[in-house]
């Protein structure tokens, strides 16, 4: 049963969907297993970009069947856009190459402007959410008053519960965060709309799965966000509201536990983090400038869903290990190593320190409070001047750039099978 996995292993922007885009090549099947439209997977082919929120990236492939799991959280509007999209770049989309979970959960837009009523309403600590409703699509799934995927296969009663669903959050808006209310019958109204749109999609999904497997077709499970956002594993409260770590693919996509052939971390050859929270080896000034990519550098790092500027820093290996602990990480897809051409030395941070400890993985606790007190402890590699966007094989690469890549697999025990060193597709290096 070939079962992959791809996980983010820092907090998000890993490069996700250029990791998927090129497994799916060889996957029958794609699902994704958790979270909703706040993710944000970004594929270059020639001269086409595709910026996709909920669909799987692997959708760009014309054979393979892309799944939304029953884990994920799923805003009609931005499905519908999507489709959209890819449609008018030529790909086919249809009922049989698009799944989605009658278990998942459904955002409205109130979701979204409770979201940031919520959020505004923290001040100085507030956590920095992509106001795409998340969050409170997620406490209604908790508090089992949510609206589920599957409801909208009955239209009456559908309209009932979206109405008063509608009703409950205009008098959260108005009581709590004093928000002005919303037309319920409008929205009611618009939203059934949208909802018709994407009936024909809705299925139970963990049959479709579990039979691939069993006749040997191979299932990529793709997750959003990053490992560190883990509602329990993270950096908490400056979390997501789901399980972004490899253990969620089961609940997440309604199949059984069974084995798994790889857990495909990915990794940038840096750190980024957009939203508020503990970040132990963030740069600023001139550092931050070049591996932002800011001035006349032809990348950036700007959050795909938020638009805003990536917090920056040095990567940090405690973390990666960390992140390789809780998701059983077999390899590792390494991006971005391009944009650390230029650099004269690179730090690295191999350890913490905090109160006069020395901290590695085993050690210390990833939430924010302990955390934040961490202050990182570097080692210094030499640097490399060339370009290296049109390296294709290992050897291309310059001695030092091997280097970085082989410190990082001693230093964190996993072996780096493929490099990405530019966003177009064929940018890669497949290492045996």
């Amino acid at each position: 049963m070939p079962l992959d996995i791809v996980i983010g292993t820092q907090w998000g922007d890993e490069g996700k969907g250029r990791a998927v885009d090129l497994l799916a090549q060889d996957s029958h099947l794609v699902a994704r297993y958790n979270g909703g439209d706040n993710a944000g997977h970004t594929v270059t082919v020639a001269d086409k970009i595709y910026k996709l929120h909920v669909i799987p990236t692997g959708v760009i492939h014309p054979q393979t069947i892309c799944i939304l799991g029953n884990g994920m959280v799923v805003n009609p509007y931005t499905v519908i856009e999507e489709m959209d999209m890819l449609r008018s770049a030529g790909i086919e989309i249809n009922p049989d190459r698009l799944m989605i979970s009658d278990a998942a959960q459904l955002i409205t837009p109130g979701h979204r402007l409770l979201d940031r009523a919520q959020d505004a309403a923290l001040g100085k600590n507030q956590i920095g959410t992509t106001g795409r409703g998340i969050g409170p699509a997620y406490v209604d799934k908790a508090a089992r008053s949510g609206l589920r995927v599957g409801e909208i296969l009955d239209r009456q009663s559908f309209a009932d519960r979206l109405r008063a669903h509608f009703i409950e959050i205009n008098k959260l808006l108005t009581i709590l965060y004093s928000q002005p209310e919303i037309d319920v019958e409008l929205y009611t109204s618009d939203y059934l709309e949208k909802a018709e749109m994407i009936r024909p999609y809705i299925k139970r999904i963990g049959p479709e799965i579990q039979a691939a497997l069993k006749v040997g077709k191979i299932v990529l499970a793709e997750g959003a966000q990053g490992s560190l956002l883990d509602l329990e594993q993270g950096s908490y409260p400056f979390v997501t509201s789901s399980c972004t770590t490899a253990a969620g693919i089961f609940s997440g996509l309604g199949i059984g536990i069974q084995a798994v052939r790889k857990v495909i971390g990915v990794t940038k050859a840096f750190q980024t983090r957009v939203g508020s929270g503990p970040f132990p080896t963030e740069q600023t000034a001139e550092i931050a400038e070049f591996l932002r990519g800011s001035g006349s550098k032809p990348w950036d790092e700007f959050g795909t869903t938020t638009g805003r500027p990536r917090r920056v820093g040095w990567l940090d290996l405690v973390l990666l290990k960390y992140a390789q602990e809780i998701n059983g990480i077999t390899e590792l897809f390494l991006t971005k190593l391009d944009i650390l051409s230029g650099l004269e030395q690179i730090q690295v941070c191999v350890a913490y320190e905090k109160q006069g400890r020395r901290l590695d993985t085993l050690d210390f606790s990833c939430d924010a409070q302990s955390l934040a007190q961490c202050v990182p402890v570097y080692e210094s590699l030499p640097g490399w001047q060339e370009d290296l966007s049109r390296c294709r094989r290992w050897r291309d690469l310059p001695v030092n750039a091997r280097v970085y890549v082989e410190t990082l697999e001693q230093k964190t025990g996993v072996p780096i099978r493929t490099i990405s060193v530019g966003s177009e597709r064929t940018a890669t290096i497949y290492r045996e």
